[in-house]
């Protein structure tokens, strides 16, 4: 029996119309998902880190329809390599100082969008229980990368153990002019200063891998003090320079800049974290 050519149109105009139905579930609904996803890099290795991206990620979701997603990283040269040849949208893992190296060094464009924490520095030690009992001679591990050198030896100084040149900004072993009790600087990977601990007489370590190692930071021989030159060690989101407007990454700042956040910083951090967006400092 031949089909009537009205009969022939019906079918053609049925077929493309699934074809077009399907185009846009296989296209459409998949590149409107990925309009509303974001990809998040991050240092891997601690879980309240983690926890509060999580709770930062449910309200993005909740708030915004944006799914968070995220990479993590092993050592601090990683994201911010990442960020520039597009494999994440932002990351959020390091302060002022050390992205001015970072874009000095690489030619790089990333900046700012949104503080998140500030993490003290702070001094431990298996054998002392104060800055004062810190044996003569004792070895001091530090961060080696420049950024994290130049904070722990200031913090060094802080806590009345050394003495840095007047008036310099980042400082490295040559920028120490006084060391009463002739303290043995050692530099290692930020990731292992907290494992050195077993070896030495102390060591200076960031608030992350702290965290990671379970250290008690009330069992802290020294806590970096805050003020105003602390402004510069707060953490934020970082983006690429040409993307800092990306309606994505406005609402993950909005997400993370929220009193859910803050409690949840301060319930799996206790004093190791201190939310920064609305930080007031003397």
């Amino acid at each position: 029996m031949k089909m009537s050519k009205a009969a022939r149109r019906l079918i053609w105009l049925e077929l493309i119309v699934f074809v077009i139905i399907m185009g846009y579930f296989s296209f459409g609904r998949g590149a409107a998902q990925q309009k509303n996803t974001i990809t998040v890099g991050i240092m891997a290795g601690s879980k309240a880190e983690q926890q509060i991206w999580d709770s930062v990620a449910h309200t993005a979701q909740q708030k915004y329809g944006l799914t968070v997603k995220f990479q993590r990283f092993t050592d601090y040269s990683q994201p911010n390599a990442a960020l520039s040849n597009h494999s994440i949208d932002v990351n959020a893992f390091q302060n002022y100082p050390f992205l001015a190296l970072w874009n000095q060094k690489h030619h790089d464009h990333i900046v700012a969008v949104g503080d998140t924490i500030i993490e003290p520095m702070r001094i431990y030690s298996y054998q002392s229980k104060s800055v004062n009992d810190l044996p003569a001679g004792s070895t001091v591990t530090i961060p080696n990368d420049a950024n994290n050198e130049s904070r722990a030896l200031f913090v060094l100084q802080s806590a009345g153990l050394l003495k840095l040149k007047p008036n310099v900004k980042l400082a490295d072993a040559r920028s120490i002019v006084a060391n009463p009790r002739n303290l043995k600087i050692k530099e290692v990977d930020a990731s292992q200063t907290a494992r050195s601990l077993n070896d030495v007489g102390a060591a200076v370590v960031n608030g992350n891998y702290a965290q990671t190692a379970s250290l008690d930071p009330h069992k802290a021989i020294f806590t970096e003090p805050f003020n105003q030159n602390s402004k510069q060690w707060i953490n934020f989101i970082a983006a690429n320079r040409d993307n800092r407007n990306d309606p994505r990454i406005k609402k993950l700042v909005k997400a993370y800049q929220t009193k859910a956040t803050a409690k949840k910083i301060k319930q799996v951090s206790g004093i190791n974290q201190i939310p920064a967006w609305n930080l007031k400092l003397k």
